[in-house]
């Protein structure tokens, strides 16, 4: 109900739409309403297969939008992966402290600076939907090893196969930091008398590690595959979330202060109360980890964890996972300042919450990613008549309205937003992103867009449409002319004489049919499977544990040491 009443209200003013990823999300689910089955999409970098990015949240977004269309749709996926986020939360939360912090837990998630974050500013659907996933197989998984419950051990392996189909990092990367403590807290736990044997725990470990290993290896087939045929290799490209934020204190706003908010009260509670207790230190190990990797490069710890890596990721995610490890220390924090101050206590921690969640709103909307409010229908008119999509087109000043722009156009384009896809060498060879944005990339981003309008027969390139005329110079010197304007000529149309017709560039890149059935069956399939799984019921357990991690609470507060 929370979730409805903060979140429903923001999601139907549609203010992600001016985060920097979600029209990226829309576009590929644009791709899916149409050709479902088909992952090749031709109308970014002279065409490019989406295996290269996991599709679940984005195979839900296009079917969804069959009945409220593709923006609400969006906005109807995020609004559940909200509300699963806060049952993930509470069920992980169970494992390290009692139902009552574990609720106070799952409350603040819906308030978390780092989710409204991710959700209003950066619009990262795949890690939005993945997280909760995970967290709400990681008891499943505990009961698996510490227990054998092959129920449980179903349960886990088929939510941790959905959850790789919604998001490759987060598999590669932050599944991590949330399974290796739960399994320490499995090897620790003596609440059902004594610790599990070491043969028992590897043995089970192992098991459910190939199983899902298996699993995710085949639903996400067409993925493994394009990674190993053409992996990433390009040119790093800058990212501010990598910044050391001590010297660029902008950044460190952008990247600590918003995404953590009132968390960052909660810190020396974090560190004092999970040091002390053996049964908190795997948390907090997990925890600190990915805290220091989400500093970005405040620490060195980054690189020395990542190697290259760290060149190619961006670091907000691992705020992202450092802020959801720390709940159950909130919930725990929060639930003995009640019991200790009462009304002061539910009054203070209320405001701080909301501010946090504010923050991270109010800073989206204030300093939105996607800061231009204009139309781009005209321009898709222009390259829709007259045989103008024969050709393909290129962007100058549109920022992220080039997937709207896609979305809108059968014409193909030279540019686009998903880095991992593109493999023109005049783009992987310099460390720029979107040839749209080239200026704000410095010298690289000019000498990649330099490098395509230089090969424009090559590729077909014949319209270039700019509506930051800084770029008219370079355009005028590399041979081209101005043939139209739009929008109250606040949009310029150039063109070139001389340029053959688009032709396929990339045809052996393309995925063959059977990995396009593969892709539009398995991942989705696996959510549904997930659903289906979920619902049979268990003997639970939380009555018996709920007493014992009381036991626990009491303990910490008068500063026993808990093994």
């Amino acid at each position: 109900m929370v979730v409805v009443v903060v979140h429903l209200p923001l999601l139907l003013m549609k203010l992600p739409l001016k985060s920097y990823d979600t029209n990226f999300h829309i576009f590929f689910a644009s791709h899916y309403v149409s050709h479902w089955f088909d992952p090749w999409n031709p109308k970014w970098y002279a065409g490019f297969s989406q295996t290269t990015y996991p599709p679940l949240p984005q195979q839900w977004v296009a079917l969804v939008s069959r009945i409220l269309g593709l923006d609400m749709a969006y906005m109807a996926v995020q609004l559940a992966a909200i509300m699963l986020l806060v049952v993930g939360v509470y069920r992980f939360s169970l494992l390290w402290v009692s139902p009552r912090a574990a609720s106070i837990a799952a409350l603040a998630s819906v308030f978390l600076g780092s989710e409204s974050f991710l959700v209003y500013s950066a619009g990262q659907l795949g890690t939005t939907s993945a997280a909760p996933i995970y967290l709400n197989a990681l008891p499943f998984l505990f009961e698996w090893v510490r227990h054998g419950k092959w129920q449980s051990f179903l349960k886990a392996s088929v939510l941790f196969t959905a959850a790789a189909a919604a998001h490759h990092a987060t598999l590669l990367f932050g599944s991590i930091f949330f399974a290796v403590p739960v399994l320490a807290l499995a090897l620790l736990d003596r609440q059902d008398g004594e610790r599990i044997s070491t043969p028992a725990f590897v043995g089970r470990t192992v098991t459910i590690a190939v199983v899902v290993g298996v699993a995710i290896a085949v639903v996400l087939l067409p993925f493994w595959i394009a990674l190993i045929h053409y992996p990433v290799t390009q040119t790093p490209i800058p990212h501010p979330s990598r910044a050391n934020y001590i010297l660029s204190p902008q950044w460190g706003l952008n990247y600590f202060i918003v995404p953590y908010g009132a968390l960052i009260l909660a810190l020396p509670f974090i560190f004092l109360r999970g040091s002390m207790a053996v049964r908190l230190r795997p948390l907090l190990l997990g925890f600190w980890v990915a805290f220091l990797v989400g500093l970005g490069g405040t620490t060195p710890v980054g690189h020395l964890l990542l190697g290259r890596a760290f060149d190619v990721l961006t670091m907000e995610r691992f705020s992202y996972w450092a802020t959801l490890l720390a709940l159950p220390f909130v919930g725990l924090l929060a639930a003995e300042l009640v019991d200790r101050y009462r009304m002061w206590a539910v009054v203070g921690l209320t405001t701080v919450a909301a501010l946090s969640c504010a923050l991270a709103v109010g800073w989206a909307t204030y300093r939105p990613t996607d800061a231009e409010d204009f139309k781009v229908d005209s321009v898709a008119t222009w390259l829709n008549r007259d045989g103008h999509d024969q050709y393909r087109y290129l962007t100058l000043g549109f920022g992220n309205k080039i997937s709207r722009l896609a979305m809108m156009t059968d014409a193909s384009s030279v540019d686009g937003e998903w880095n991992s896809g593109r493999m023109l060498p005049e783009l992987t060879r310099y460390g720029a992103g979107a040839l749209t944005s080239s200026k704000y990339f410095g010298e690289p981003g000019l000498d990649a867009l330099r490098a395509m309008l230089k090969h424009a027969d090559h590729y077909g390139l014949k319209w270039v449409f700019v509506r930051d005329h800084y770029y008219d110079a370079l355009l005028s010197f590399a041979g081209w002319r101005q043939v139209d304007s739009l929008e109250d000529k606040t949009i310029t149309v150039w063109g070139k004489d001389g340029v053959p017709p688009a032709m396929p560039v990339n045809a052996p890149q393309i995925p063959p049919h059977w990995q396009g059935l593969m892709w539009g069956i398995l991942p989705f399939g696996s959510s549904i499977l997930a659903i289906l799984v979920i619902l049979i019921p268990e003997k639970r357990r939380h009555e018996r544990r709920a007493d014992q991690h009381f036991a626990t609470d009491e303990n910490l507060k008068q500063g026993r040491l808990v093994s």
